[in-house]
């Protein structure tokens, strides 16, 4: 499961807010990494970069969730 399928954002391309807020940068390949991306939505603004959000990132209910992909590698960072 992805992030806007788990957080129901609609953020993905023809998504109900893709218009308004945009299609969210983590769309279409990175919806089990999201607070590895900068520019995703969460809280009602725009998160900045990795190190900046991360403390956000990790009190999120999908972070959390057993739908979140922790492990770490190069080719997956972004």
């Amino acid at each position: 499961m992805n992030c806007w399928e788990y957080n129901k954002c609609g953020r993905e391309r023809g998504g109900l807010n893709a218009k308004l807020h945009g299609v969210c940068p983590v769309w279409p390949d990175h919806g089990q990494q999201c607070a590895r991306v900068a520019g995703t939505f969460c809280g009602g603004k725009v998160q900045g970069t990795f190190v900046m959000k991360l403390l956000t990132c990790m009190k999120c209910d999908f972070y959390q969730s057993e739908h979140y992909d922790k492990t770490y590698s190069k080719s997956k960072a972004a």
